[in-house]
């Protein structure tokens, strides 16, 4: 079950440049960026009245992020609710019928499980599951 909105994920060609027009916008400050290795990012995040907007960077030409922004420029990417049990959620999309992009949970940013809807089962939105904790 869905427990809220985590984050907005945006994709960018330039973290900092993104970074500095995001906070004066937001009128908040970012975190300290920090690099993805797996998923081949750099992100910083802006809490928003306890949802937060993530900034995507890409690190190398080979990261989906760079693809998204090649195919489509800079811009939204995903929408990301919390779960307490990623797993357990996991399995009950797949018994619906829903169409995962992940088999298993990845590792994403500050140590959270993660894991992708395909956006041709969520309104072509692309959708993450994220759990939180130290995985």
């Amino acid at each position: 079950m869905t427990e809220k909105i985590d984050h907005i994920g945006v994709a960018v060609a330039n973290l900092k440049e993104a970074s500095d027009a995001f906070a004066t916008i937001l009128g908040v400050k970012a975190s300290e960026p920090e690099e993805v290795a797996e998923q081949k990012v750099r992100v910083v995040f802006f809490d928003v009245g306890g949802v937060h907007i993530e900034l995507l960077e890409p690190t190398c030409p080979e990261s989906t992020i760079a693809g998204f922004i090649e195919k489509r420029g800079q811009g939204l990417h995903h929408v990301a609710y919390q779960v307490a049990d990623i797993e357990s959620e996991m399995a009950r999309l797949a018994s619906a019928g829903v169409r995962l992009i992940d088999a298993t949970p990845r590792c994403g940013a500050h140590g959270m499980k993660i894991a992708f809807v395909h956006p041709k089962s969520s309104g072509s939105v692309l959708t993450e599951l994220c759990e939180h904790g130290d995985h």
